[in-house]
């Protein structure tokens, strides 16, 4: 089983700007709705769907980052 790999806050920040990564918001829609916290440039993408259904729209070249927190 392979493992999804983590990173930390400094680490996301100096990949922030880099054309190569993409930054997808997956928190549930209250959570995203009520916070005052968004990374800027980071995609929303609704957790509810199926993750096949948005995938595909993005680049496998590119290094897709998740957060939901």
């Amino acid at each position: 089983q392979d493992k999804v790999p983590r990173i930390n806050r400094d680490e996301l920040k100096a990949m922030m700007g880099n054309s190569d990564t993409i930054i997808l918001d997956v928190r549930a829609p209250q959570d995203w709705k009520g916070s005052d916290r968004k990374i800027t440039g980071a995609v929303r993408e609704d957790p509810r769907n199926e993750i096949t259904a948005w995938m595909d729209k993005y680049p496998r070249d590119k290094t897709i980052v998740l957060y939901c927190a």
